[in-house]
């Protein structure tokens, strides 16, 4: 049966074959060929200059991807969280910043729809959510506004270790914050930054995790300001550069969940922090399409020289095919499971899946130069870029590969609550 015939599309998508319904049949069609016919072929500048992917946003706004995990109630797209996985792997196979960035944005209406809704608040809390929500929802949907989603800080906050430096303190109307965040992504380009931050109760009372506040700040907000370089090794078009929040003030009405309720979340919802996976799954896909089109001498403006006779390229192909297969399962598993209150074996295998997609992208962009040889260093080709993108995935937080590991091996091992004499 053919890929057309099983999928309804004309193309198998990063995720693999399979049967979709009509909203992701359309919004996958419509990824694909955003990123065939207009972010391939800008991936090379944006990485080369380490400039932010604006032509792209132009055409994901106007293909309503702003809004894509909007509900259809609020004027979005209505894409829901497995959906949401599939497009943003589909954009990471053409652009792996393009789809990086759109995940911090995206984010900020999948945690305050999708993931809000599970939430456990009072009838008060739940009015106050959906009426700030709102507002949110209307600048993404009527002003194609930007969200960025900065919350690391060079310490063990962002792990969910600590209490977030960055401090909100209440006053009459709004809050004031302050603070400096690091790995910004979307510096400069975005219109609100929706920030993870403490709330300050006192001089004399430490900072609590669970006092965390989810709070959007506007790019023009007095006192915030955006610092140092971005020169990285790989997502050099993420631009994140560092923000400093100097006595920012901000109204009641920024914030993105009730006080507290980030916190539950975060307990609750553990695949909210999978989102980043999408855009890697999405690079091994494009090593993989680039390795077999090279071999075949099929890559444009290149020889039409085949290389696909050698017995050690088709070994190479099989076991680079094998390990897409496995990301692409368990990926494939995870995303459909994923909801509040996961039981141990759903949460176990969601971290599993995020350190094989995360550190298999690598593996098999790794295969994938060595098996195209010498050529395939050259920057006018993608496989070195994707090389690059590739290995940054592994040092994500809140999940880099060390602390995925830490946590699988460590809840796999004991219960809650259970502790050793």
């Amino acid at each position: 049966m053919s890929s057309a015939t099983r999928s309804g599309l004309s193309f198998v998508p990063a995720v693999g074959e399979t049967a979709l319904s009509p909203l992701q049949g359309r919004l996958l069609s419509r990824a694909h060929e955003l990123g065939r016919d207009h972010f391939a072929q800008r991936a090379a500048l944006w990485d080369d200059s380490a400039t932010f992917p604006f032509a792209n946003y132009d055409d994901l706004r106007a293909a309503g991807f702003l809004a894509l995990c909007v509900p259809e109630a609020d004027g979005g797209l209505g894409a829901d969280f497995a959906t949401y996985c599939m497009v943003s792997a589909e954009l990471g196979r053409f652009c792996g910043a393009t789809a990086l960035t759109l995940n911090m944005h995206v984010c900020s209406t999948l945690w305050t729809g999708l993931l809000a809704e599970s939430v456990e608040m009072t009838s008060a809390e739940r009015a106050e959510h959906e009426r700030r929500r709102a507002l949110h929802f209307a600048r993404i949907v009527g002003e194609g506004r930007l969200y960025a989603q900065p919350f690391s800080e060079g310490t063990a906050a962002a792990a969910g270790r600590a209490p977030f430096g960055t401090t909100a303190l209440r006053e009459a109307g709004g809050w004031r914050i302050n603070g400096r965040k690091i790995w910004a992504s979307l510096s400069g380009a975005a219109d609100f930054y929706g920030i993870l931050c403490t709330e300050a109760r006192g001089p004399d009372e430490p900072l609590d995790v669970r006092d965390t506040l989810y709070i959007a700040v506007p790019a023009t907000a007095e006192g915030l300001t955006i610092s140092g370089d971005w020169n990285p090794m790989g997502m050099r078009g993420t631009v994140s550069r560092n923000l400093t929040f100097e006595n920012v003030w901000v109204a009641d009405d920024a914030q993105l969940m009730p006080r507290g309720i980030y916190y539950q979340a975060a307990l609750t919802w553990p695949a909210m922090f999978f989102t980043l996976a999408p855009t890697y799954l999405g690079i091994a896909q494009a090593a993989y399409d680039f390795t077999v089109q090279y071999l075949r001498g099929e890559v444009p403006g290149e020889p039409p020289i085949r290389r696909r006779q050698y017995p050690t390229k088709q070994v190479a192909v099989a076991q680079m095919r094998i390990q897409l297969e496995t990301m692409r399962s368990i990926f494939w598993r995870v995303i459909h499971e994923a909801r509040a209150h996961p039981t141990k074996d759903e949460r176990l295998r969601l971290y599993a899946a995020h350190y094989s997609v995360m550190e298999g992208a690598n593996d098999i962009c790794r295969l994938a130069l060595r098996t195209c040889g010498g050529q395939a260093m050259m920057k006018h080709l993608p496989l070195e870029r994707l090389y690059r993108d590739s290995r940054c995935g592994a040092l994500m937080l809140p999940w880099t590969a060390e602390l995925i590991t830490d946590r699988l091996g460590r809840e796999a091992l004991y219960e809650p609550g259970e502790k050793d004499n």
